[in-house]
């Protein structure tokens, strides 16, 4: 079961996010009212997370038992690592701070810097797009293993 369940729990979280960031993100905002797509988008981020939890709590697992200490030398372990982090920091950190704005947007030109939903959205973002860089890396060291 080992590796095929660690290839499978690879692919639906890596490639899940890419789906989700490349496809589905774009697509929703294309074709439904930017709020609907707002709310659907979100939701899916969410669920998203979750599947990164469980993955990558898995796959840290994984590479602890298989490599033992060794794991802690192998860049791919720690690309795992942060990209866990970057999950956890988004769904517990970030996602729950812009819940709580979404209700109380009122001034829509805060910007970048204005403390409110922007800011935090794009806090997120970047925390997602680092975290898609980074699966990208661990599946490109995957070829050469």
């Amino acid at each position: 079961m080992g590796n095929g369940f660690r290839q499978l729990m690879t692919t639906f979280w890596i490639g899940g996010m890419w789906v989700v960031g490349v496809l589905v993100a774009p697509t929703l905002f294309d074709s439904l009212e930017r709020a609907t797509a707002g709310m659907v988008a979100g939701r899916i981020l969410h669920l998203m997370g979750w599947v990164g939890i469980v993955a990558g709590s898995y796959l840290t697992i994984w590479w602890l038992w298989a490599e033992g200490l060794r794991a802690l030398r192998n860049g791919r372990f720690w690309l795992v690592l942060v990209m866990l982090a970057c999950t956890l920091v988004n769904q517990f950190a970030v996602f729950p701070i812009i819940a709580g704005l979404k209700p109380a947007m009122v001034n829509a030109s805060e910007g970048l810097f204005g403390g409110g939903f922007a800011t935090w959205h794009a806090i997120s973002t970047l925390i997602y797009l680092l975290q898609a860089v980074l699966g990208l890396l661990y599946v490109w060291g995957e070829g050469g293993r």
